[in-house]
């Protein structure tokens, strides 16, 4: 059964960084073949996709908000995608999870879209703080 797994969330304050990690298992294809996402949300608020990264490392979106402070990243070999996220603003806290799928439309469309991915995982939470 497919399933993702994320970690790496906690209480950071305002300028730090962390580091997201969402692992893969259980999918029917190598890891490399799917769109890998990002999301946020914060509750009263609509998701958000924060960034996307398709089968390779040239077709990325980011999202307005996050650009220049966030990276996102995949490591096919250990099914794992990352999310580094720099200059941490309070305006980044929520809970963050990674979705998947296979790439059916541009990874812009399915960043924006959201619904475009059939995978979820459970979430971590990012609080930015002082």
């Amino acid at each position: 059964q497919a399933q993702l797994v994320e970690s790496g969330g906690g209480l950071v304050q305002p300028g730090g960084s962390l580091r997201l990690s969402c692992v893969a298992s259980g999918f029917g294809f190598p890891l490399n073949y799917y769109t890998i996402g990002w999301f946020r949300q914060v509750p009263g608020k609509e998701r958000e996709g924060v960034s996307c990264i398709g089968s390779t490392e040239r077709d990325i979106y980011y999202a307005d908000s996050v650009r220049g402070r966030f990276t996102i990243s995949r490591d096919n070999d250990k099914n794992t995608v990352y999310l580094q996220m720099n200059g941490l603003k309070s305006e980044d806290a929520a809970v963050y999870s990674c979705a998947a799928d296979l790439p059916l439309k541009d990874v812009q469309t399915m960043c924006t879209g959201g619904s475009e991915f059939d995978y979820w995982g459970q979430g971590t939470q990012v609080t930015v703080s002082s």
